[in-house]
């Protein structure tokens, strides 16, 4: 379930191995021997720790690299109330921490990923550098990663049509860039049509389920694998099962007689008199408008946030901004204890599995977000808190005597 990030290695015997990327199975598998009463939580364990992972790309140092300093940390508690309290803690810590460590960061509302669990934060030091976006309101604290931010639906209602629909020969044109160039017609009244595997059904099979955006947005793919009806991880079709499916390739695909099941984004359901393949190679359909000539369906938040989205708590506007993530707290939940069968004794003597959390810091990261934000041409201006030194005493003129 980790993934490709997972280092595997053989022994001698050609026995297989791994290193643990993070370590909720194990600290679930030590407590499950040792907490046997309601009356030790809740509990908090820490460790500071030589990590591996298999980056695809290891770059910028110790930023992300194979082998890296972590600080985690696994709580253990008797209910979900508890759990909620100890995170809120540990949230506000993180926070202390990250203050005296004289950082410009930011606590965002993130996926769980991999990891799994309720509800996570992440910890993000805003840096030009950073590898991942990160948006917030101008007008409040919402903030969130690019992967978990909300975008709204447009305010309104979606305008009326007043085109009719036209066939239109777009020949060699492949793209939403093109095909608006050679219409002359901006992206943003074009609809994209992307095509990806469905959720198997009980005999294993799957066909394929159509995602429409407008054409300038992104699809988002954390947002679209958690979707009813959605194989995950998300896998988009090929060209041949696109070709086979629907009869063209895949450049000239769209919603109007689409013979595949849809889901539109909220952006894209609010268009009027928009552009889209016609289902027919090297053709395109202008004037095409929501319930007159396409049935509109099934609407979902599919796409990333953009600059200037209108924030999801209705106070101001977005920003992104560029991050380098240093810590990243979860809300587990029983997906760990359940599996291990981690339990304990409540106060009426019956077994209940606990509920976890798990904090992490990535200590390497902190040294290189400390130094992106605190340099000048000379050099690294450390931060007081993590300075090797507070004086350095330097001698001028070694060969004087006073």
């Amino acid at each position: 379930q980790y993934g490709g990030e997972l280092l595997r290695l053989n022994d001698r015997h050609g026995r297989d191995f791994c290193f643990g990327p993070t370590h909720e199975e194990v600290i679930a598998d030590l407590i499950r021997n040792e907490l046997k009463s309601y009356k030790e939580l809740p509990a908090n364990f820490y460790q500071i720790q030589t990590k591996f992972r298999d980056e695809r790309r290891p770059r910028f140092g110790v930023m992300r690299a194979r082998e890296f300093l972590m600080k985690d940390a696994y709580s253990f508690h008797i209910s979900r109330d508890s759990l909620d309290e100890t995170y809120e803690v540990m949230h506000q810590t993180y926070c202390n921490i990250f203050d005296r460590l004289g950082l410009n960061y930011r606590p965002v509302q993130a996926d769980s990923g991999a990891i799994g669990g309720s509800a996570s934060h992440e910890f993000h030091v805003l840096a030009s550098s950073g590898e991942d976006d990160i948006v917030f309101s101008t007008d409040s604290d919402y903030a969130a990663n690019i992967e978990k931010a909300e975008a709204v639906a447009p305010a309104g209602d979606r305008p009326a049509p007043s085109q009719e629909m036209v066939e239109v020969h777009t020949p060699g044109q492949k793209t939403i860039a093109a095909v608006a160039e050679f219409l002359n017609l901006p992206a943003e009244n074009s609809v994209k049509t992307l095509l990806v595997q469905g959720e198997p059904d009980e005999d294993g099979k799957s066909g394929l389920v159509a995602l429409i955006l407008r054409g300038d947005h992104n699809l988002n793919e954390i947002k679209a694998e958690k979707l009813d009806g959605i194989a995950e991880p998300l896998t988009m079709a090929t060209d041949e099962e696109i070709e086979k499916a629907i009869g063209c390739k895949p450049g000239s695909i769209g919603p109007v007689n689409l013979p595949v099941p849809m889901i539109v984004d909220r952006s894209a359901a609010h268009l009027a008199d928009f552009v889209c393949g016609a289902n027919k190679d090297d053709y395109h359909l202008t004037g095409v408008n929501w319930e007159r000539d396409v049935a509109l369906g099934r609407v979902e938040d599919l796409r990333d946030v953009v600059e200037g989205d209108p924030s999801p708590d209705g106070k101001g506007t977005l920003e992104i901004r560029r991050g380098i993530e240093v810590g990243h707290i979860f809300k587990l939940g029983n997906k760990y204890s359940e599996a291990m069968n981690a339990n304990v004794l409540d106060e009426n003597g019956k077994a209940v599995t606990l509920e976890m959390g798990c904090y992490g810091i990535g200590v390497s990261r902190i040294v290189a977000a400390a130094i992106e934000q605190n340099h000048d041409d000379k050099g690294i201006i450390w931060p007081d808190a993590i300075a090797p030194f507070e004086v350095a005493i330097v001698t001028l003129n070694g060969h004087k005597s006073e």
